[in-house]
């Protein structure tokens, strides 16, 4: 047997899989729900927010690769 992760369930331990998802779950209940309480502006601002959390997390994760320092 190989010890290789598997990739499909190492998805729903990645931080920025679930940024990701909460980002698309916002926008699809704000599509079907038209009173859901926040406003268009504010969704996208959460969505920018979403945005650089993942980037933030990429570039962590792109640190440790290159032999940065862990905390």
């Amino acid at each position: 047997m190989s010890s290789k992760p598997n990739k499909f369930l190492s998805l729903f331990t990645s931080r920025k899989f679930w940024a990701a998802f909460i980002g698309c779950l916002v926008i699809v209940i704000k599509e079907f729900k038209p009173d859901f309480p926040l406003e268009a502006e504010q969704i996208s601002n959460i969505v920018y927010l979403l945005i650089a959390y993942i980037a933030g997390v990429a570039v962590e994760d792109a640190g440790k690769g290159a032999g940065g320092l862990t905390a």
